[in-house]
């Protein structure tokens, strides 16, 4: 087609009676360059057609105006310096702020479950200790009877210790225990001395679940136990501290944070109780870096958390012949208590487990660098640049290259048989 209709494209005055071919030669270049302007006009005008790593600034920008019916698609935030003190201002989950400041829990009172073992001398011979034989070369020296291990049940929460009976132990110490048991046998015993000992602690200890080197119940010793301490007695983590988090599990109270707020923070490492769970977990916390960044990838943070600048760096930064500064975006849900401290509308006023937020950083404006260094970036954000407008314009081009060559052979060959 294209070459059939060259010669009226050429001339078109040969559609009309000839007059004179010297006027219709000038024609050629007139054409093809209007032929090129009407094909990259007609590019950019279907510019959503083009390959893309997502949308432009402006695109983001429209999908977040109101629709039909009031409502917003998602909540675009340009950052100053505002809201960053404000997002710095959120107040994170703390074992401190969830259980307080709790002193340390050191009484070792014995519980239901706990096997309790009881030994008991007599100065002579008596109830336990039998009279010295002819072969006895100890002398009449005091004589000792150890009593089997008994698990202290619920029932009664006692044990059974002859010539005394049944003796309540539950909710006692061992130094309890030996007294009460002492003063019931003071009448049948040779001056008895008794000694109590809990040889398997089940009430005062602390389960240990998950990412751990050897899960177990840990039982408390008696100056107190923080969390770190159990964790260590358990074997230690098997991952990377800014990996792993740390869940608190009392009673119907539950907090998870980072193990490493624990060091950072010695005040988020509480004390223990009896009963308490504490499970380890591993959870590597990442980001996604889309658009025109260095690399488009899942990129870890290898710390409990980063800022945007920091995060920005680890993409690569942002691609010199393709980013739009103006055009920096970090995606992310929103608690409804979070979002509403920013003091901005929602984007719907329903009731809604998590708000889709979209905030954006003016790069292109020397104070985004600074407002970029306090951005926090959290786990499973994405981080998205979006395209300049010329990089459209530079895609049309390369479309339109193979035909604009052939446009420009044309105009040759036609001056060249002049």
């Amino acid at each position: 087609m294209l070459r059939f209709m060259m010669p009226f494209l050429c001339c078109p005055e040969r559609l009309r009676p000839p007059v004179s071919r010297r006027r219709c030669r000038p024609a050629m270049p007139f054409v093809v360059g209007a032929l090129a302007a009407v094909l990259v006009a007609g590019a950019l005008a279907s510019c959503d057609s083009l390959p893309g790593a997502g949308p432009s600034t402006s695109d983001v920008t429209a999908a977040a105006r109101p629709m039909a019916s009031g409502q917003s698609r998602f909540a675009l935030v340009d950052v100053d310096a505002n809201i960053v003190a404000k997002l710095e201002s959120w107040t994170a989950v703390s074992m401190l702020g969830t259980f307080g400041r709790q002193p340390a829990f050191s009484t070792q009172t014995i519980g239901v479950g706990d096997s309790v073992q009881v030994a008991i001398w007599e100065a002579g011979p008596g109830l336990f200790a039998p009279p010295a034989t002819a072969t006895d070369r100890t002398g009449s020296g005091s004589r000792a009877a150890t009593i089997p291990e008994q698990v202290v049940g619920g029932r009664d929460g006692a044990i059974t210790v002859p010539f005394a009976g049944r003796v309540p132990v539950v909710g006692r110490t061992p130094q309890q225990v030996e007294q009460e048991i002492k003063q019931a046998l003071n009448q049948r015993a040779v001056d008895p001395q008794v000694l109590v000992t809990v040889t398997r602690n089940v009430a005062n200890t602390v389960s240990v679940v998950g990412e751990v080197t050897g899960g177990a119940r840990v039982p408390l010793t008696t100056r107190g136990d923080r969390i770190l301490d159990v964790v260590a007695v358990a074997g230690g983590t098997k991952a990377p501290a800014h990996e792993t988090f740390v869940t608190l599990l009392r009673g119907t109270s539950t907090v998870r944070i980072p193990m490493q707020a624990m060091l950072n923070d010695p005040t988020e490492n509480v004390y223990v109780r009896p009963g308490d769970v504490i499970s380890v977990a591993r959870d590597p916390q990442t980001f996604t870096a889309a658009g025109a960044t260095g690399q488009n990838a899942v990129l870890p943070f290898d710390a409990i958390g980063i800022t945007l600048d920091q995060a920005i760096a680890r993409a690569g930064g942002l691609s010199d012949m393709r980013a739009d500064p103006a055009g920096v975006f970090v995606i992310r849900y929103e608690r409804p208590a979070d979002y509403d401290q920013l003091g901005l509308r929602r984007p719907d006023p329903g009731t809604l487990s998590q708000i889709p937020v979209i905030y954006r950083v003016n790069m292109r404006d020397t104070n985004g660098f600074f407002l970029a260094r306090r951005f926090p970036v959290r786990n499973k954000d994405i981080v998205y640049v979006s395209n300049a407008p010329a990089t459209e314009v530079q895609k049309v081009i390369s479309i339109l290259l193979p035909f604009l060559g052939v446009g420009a052979t044309a105009v040759a060959v036609g001056a060249a048989t002049r």
